[in-house]
């Protein structure tokens, strides 16, 4: 009976999302969900900050800035893509898409789209950013 109460207490408190707080993209990410979440799944920690070196001294920043951490309330520590139905579990309107995780080839396909995303990011945010600022000079 106390394991139950236990686990339960975990599930209602926040998982740690750990995210690279220089990359544009991510802070829009990080924004995405902040905006989405369901109350109070998530606090949010840029791989840079003090709190996340002194809150979280497994979680390094070399690690860190390869790949954004999910810090469950247990403890457990998902990097990458193995935080995304996690992640996705804890959000309005995407928790439907977190069991596609568990489909047969989604892991492998999951890491390959995560590590070609995550090793391009400043280059797609700077694509986007040339992009968005095309359409105010068009508008």
């Amino acid at each position: 009976m106390r394991e139950r109460k236990r686990k339960a207490r975990n599930s209602k408190a926040p998982a740690t999302l750990i995210y690279d707080g220089k990359c544009p993209v991510c802070a829009g990410t990080v924004k995405l969900i902040r905006e989405h979440e369901i109350s109070g799944s998530f606090t949010m920690m840029p791989c840079q900050s003090e709190q996340r070196r002194s809150l979280h001294p497994g979680v390094n920043r070399a690690d860190c800035m390869k790949a954004m951490h999910l810090v469950l309330p247990d403890g457990t520590v998902l990097v990458g893509e193995q935080a995304m139905p996690q992640i996705l579990a804890r959000i309005k309107g995407f928790r439907f898409a977190a069991p596609l995780f568990k489909l047969p080839g989604a892991a492998p396909l999951s890491r390959i789209a995560y590590r070609w995303f995550a090793d391009r990011r400043y280059r797609i945010a700077a694509i986007l950013s040339h992009l968005a600022g095309n359409r105010k000079h068009a508008a």
